[in-house]
């Protein structure tokens, strides 16, 4: 009797791992493909952003905008206007404007910090 009890808390046991496994594994992948759609979301901005600028400067025969001033509202991010919140982290440009930006405005320069997409944009023409 208690070794029918002991083999059935063991197989009860594994099966709980197994299932564990299978959610995390589950969890992980998700979350790789959230954070890749992340990145094609941003650089299909840039992509977007480099088009309205050449069909804006071709049009109008006007140079590159120059990025806009810090708001007087530091509580707002200079590109979107999104509150920063608690969950919402408020990044300094790095670059040329030194505005407030949030996270999607933002580009990861790596050591260098995070930049606004625009000053990005202005630095690096050709990336994607």
């Amino acid at each position: 009797r208690a070794r029918q009890d002991g083999e059935r808390w063991a197989s009860a046991l594994q099966r709980a791992q197994r299932e564990a496994l299978e959610r995390e594994a589950t969890r992980g992948a998700e979350q790789a493909r959230q954070q890749q759609l992340v990145r094609d979301m941003k650089e299909r901005l840039l992509e977007l952003l480099r088009e309205k600028d050449a069909l804006w400067q071709k049009t109008e025969g006007i140079d590159t905008p120059v990025p806009s001033p810090v708001p007087h509202d530091p509580g707002l991010c200079a590109r979107c206007h999104k509150d920063f919140r608690l969950l919402s982290r408020r990044y300094s440009c790095s670059r040329l404007c030194q505005g407030k930006v949030c996270h999607t405005c933002s580009v990861d320069m790596g050591k260098h910090g995070r930049c606004c997409l625009i000053c990005y944009q202005q630095r690096h023409p050709q990336a994607p």
